[in-house]
């Protein structure tokens, strides 16, 4: 298996899961198809859910073909995958591969999307249009009833950029993008491979493709700047927003306890490892200084 995640065009992604799901009845893998076919959904914004569960950030939601396993599984609420303004070859030069390895249970300190952040964004784009599509072509539930949430980190000036802002606009509304446009393309094109998606459906897709996000706070980043990031995402980018209280902020001695009491005494981490942030003081992991 390559440890590096390599993106593929929308028309291989389609083909790919049409073909499969055509040969073998799954989807990427995912043998067992989940149908939400009651009609029922949960409220969520102004948006909704046929279930309030869903995989959060992590390697499952960086790629497009990992997302749509998630919908076929059964999934309806999407945390992607972390962008933040060091991405791409910079990152993947500070964090050490594999990023996590666990035999068993262990703390958990992960970095942001190993994809450049145009690319995550392709992969997001590409997910959505891919869900909308199999969803009312595979009957596997409301196309409307799915919810795809940002995650950004980890300093309001990474946050503000013109890398991070673009991508953060570029998904409250998708239309003006070339990857929507290649998604909508080969639809419209590809018309004869579907049963029940037509033109009409096709065009009326929404091009918003979160109205969300989570603010996540790993990596020494300090209480009032996390309050800044909050309230940033609240009122000038007018999200709905989640604020991740990720086991770092805890300090080392409450993690430890907490970990000793569930019985996970094996789990080995140091004071470093929660960035002594309970202190006030804060590092991260790849820094020099």
């Amino acid at each position: 298996m390559s440890d590096i995640m390599r993106p593929i065009p929308f028309a291989q992604l389609m083909d790919w899961a049409l073909t499969e799901y055509k040969e073998r009845g799954s989807l990427f893998g995912v043998s067992k198809l989940v149908r939400h076919e009651n009609g029922q959904a949960l409220p969520i914004f102004a948006e909704k859910i046929e279930a309030p569960y869903g995989p959060a950030a992590g390697p499952n939601t960086q790629l497009a073909q990992n997302i749509i396993a998630s919908y076929a599984a059964g999934a309806r609420f999407f945390e992607l995958k972390t962008v933040q303004i060091m991405d791409g070859e910079e990152l993947s030069k500070c964090v050490a591969k594999p990023c996590i390895t666990a035999g068993d249970e262990c703390y958990n300190c992960e970095w942001s999307t190993e994809l450049t952040v145009p690319q995550a964004y392709d992969e997001y784009v590409k997910a959505w249009f891919a869900c909308k599509l199999l969803a009312r072509e595979l009957g596997l539930g409301d196309p409307d009833a799915f919810v795809f949430n940002m995650s950004v980190g980890y300093d309001l000036k990474g946050i503000q950029s013109e890398k991070i802002d673009r991508y953060i606009e570029g998904m409250k509304d998708a239309s003006a993008s070339p990857v929507w446009r290649t998604c909508m393309d080969w639809a419209l094109q590809n018309l004869g491979r579907f049963q029940k998606v037509d033109e009409a459906y096709v065009k009326a897709i929404s091009p918003k493709v979160s109205a969300s996000i989570t603010e996540s706070t790993l990596h020494g980043c300090p209480p009032d700047e996390i309050e800044r990031i909050a309230t940033y995402l609240i009122t000038e980018k007018n999200l709905n927003t989640y604020v991740k209280c990720n086991p770092t902020l805890l300090g080392y001695e409450f993690a430890r306890k907490t970990l000793d009491g569930l019985g996970y005494d094996y789990i080995a981490f140091d004071d470093h490892t929660s960035w002594r942030i309970s202190s006030g003081r804060t590092r991260c992991p790849c820094s020099t200084g």
